[in-house]
Parts: structure tokens; sequence; C-alpha cells
């Protein structure tokens, strides 16, 4: 006699798309996080160059500039970070074989919400800039 649970190949076949599934939503939080990553590096470089040639209207705007290429730069390591523990809390969850879905906490918020904030502090900063250009 065979002592292995019997399988349902519907359940089977259910978990294997399940299991794609979070493979796809970890490449695409890979694609966002390396695109915030790489975002944040570019504003630094660009601030850097204009910061050399002196184009830059002080240390003040390249500061505020660097500081808001270093926040998405964080932000990117931070939910990739955050987006590789999720897959693999899923992953446990789909092997086990009662298996229920339960609403967890959104990643996806958590990064809209520090996404809004770095553009208000990006908005002010250029507010900032620009009434002190016109002074």
């Amino acid at each position: 006699m065979n002592n292995q649970p019997s399988r349902n190949l519907t359940n089977e076949l259910a978990k294997e798309r399940n299991r794609d599934a979070a493979d796809r939503t970890l490449m695409a939080w890979i694609r966002t996080c390396l695109s915030l990553i790489s975002f944040g590096f570019g504003i630094d470089n660009i601030v850097t160059a204009l910061a050399k040639t002196r184009v830059g209207n002080g240390a003040d705007v390249v500061f505020s500039a660097r500081a808001i290429g270093a926040c998405f730069i964080i932000l990117g390591i931070v939910a990739l970070a955050f987006a590789t523990v999720e897959h693999q809390r899923l992953l446990k969850r789909i092997r086990q074989d009662d298996f229920f879905y339960t609403p967890g906490r959104s990643l996806t918020t958590a990064v809209a919400v520090a996404l809004t904030i770095i553009g208000v502090f990006a908005l002010f900063a250029v507010l900032v800039k620009t009434v002190s250009i016109k002074i």
C-alpha cells in the first residue's frame, strides 16, 4: 500500500500556476527596483557632472538632488528586500497542503507612499530653488 496522501491534479496545477504568478510578480518587483536604483544613480551622476562644471547654482541644490537620488536608491533596495522576503513566504504557503488566501500588507502601497513622500520632497526642493532664483 502507498502511504502517501493522494494528490488532486487540479490542486497541484493550481499550485503550479500560483508559483508561476509569484515568480512573475517577483520579476516585476526586480524590474521596478532596478529602475528606482538606476534613476537615483542617474540623478547623482548628473548632479555631480553639473557641480564639476559649475552650471549648478549652489551646494543646497546639489545636496537636494543628491538626497532625492539617494532616496530612490534606498527605496529600490528596501523594496527589493521586502519583495524577496514576501516571495519566499508565499512559496512556503503554496507548498503547504492547507493553503488559504489571506490578504496581507501591500508592498505596492508602501512603495507608492514612499514615492509620494520623495516626490513632495523634490517638489519643495524645486520650489525653494525657484524662489531663491527670483529673489
